[in-house]
């Protein structure tokens, strides 16, 4: 099954009274059910781009982006947060939340007007905390965890949003090359075991050669699978 597909889309920046600065054009690619598709390339040719363009952060320049075969802009808000989800490189700004609260702002497409949670959402959260190894943080405040650990928590928060796509912004940029090495693992093994799609943005040519079913380079413009 097809959950993220391109059609001749067309990535950049627009400017008043500016030609338009295009980053890339005319990409057509896809990534399948089950699959982690690593996003390579030199700083500079588009990669976060892409990334803000398919989680509909930022309006292509032409073309389209279709999430099973709909067009994200065609879906509201929370349709679009109950199919995709997101995890930046920026550190989260959590205040004194503790690992499990941060996860449960995953459940926030699914609740009511006051956040209530049902059995089910904390069963899915207590699910995505045992999925990514951090159940023994989970009541520490995020504040005080590593790097890697905040990490882990972000990724689980997405896994608790239940979306059949994940996006992940150089999600290793901050982790030294053991906890690297161990989050690229992770993903592999989320995406083959959830059937969640997965797709990364990295610099770490050799972990995602080890990690990935498929490699997206993207350079000069285009993307070649």
């Amino acid at each position: 099954m097809t959950v993220l597909e391109t059609h001749d889309l067309t990535i950049g920046y627009t400017a008043p009274r500016q030609p338009d600065a295009v980053i890339a054009h005319n990409l057509n690619v896809r990534l399948d059910a089950g699959e982690l598709v690593c996003l390579l390339g030199p700083n500079g040719a588009g990669k976060s781009t892409l990334m803000r363009t398919i989680a509909g952060m930022q309006k292509p320049l032409a073309g389209r982006v279709t999430l099973a075969g709909d067009d994200i802009t065609a879906l509201k808000p929370r349709q679009l947060a109950a199919r995709l989800s997101v995890v930046l490189t920026d550190r989260p700004n959590v205040g004194l939340l503790n690992g499990y609260a941060l996860v449960a702002l995953g459940r926030h497409p699914y609740t009511d007007w006051a956040g209530r949670l049902s059995r089910y959402d904390e069963a899915v959260i207590r699910w995505a905390v045992d999925a990514v190894g951090a159940g023994d943080l989970a009541q520490r405040p995020v504040m005080e965890l590593s790097d890697g650990q905040r990490q882990k928590f972000m990724i689980a928060r997405a896994l608790a949003q239940e979306s059949d796509l994940i996006l992940l912004d150089e999600p290793t940029a901050y982790l030294d090359l053991p906890r690297r090495a161990e989050m690229m693992h992770l993903l592999h093994h989320l995406a083959a075991d959830t059937g969640r799609s997965i797709l990364l943005s990295t610099h770490d040519l050799d972990l995602a050669l080890r990690s990935a079913d498929t490699l997206w380079l993207m350079a000069g413009g285009q993307v070649r699978a």
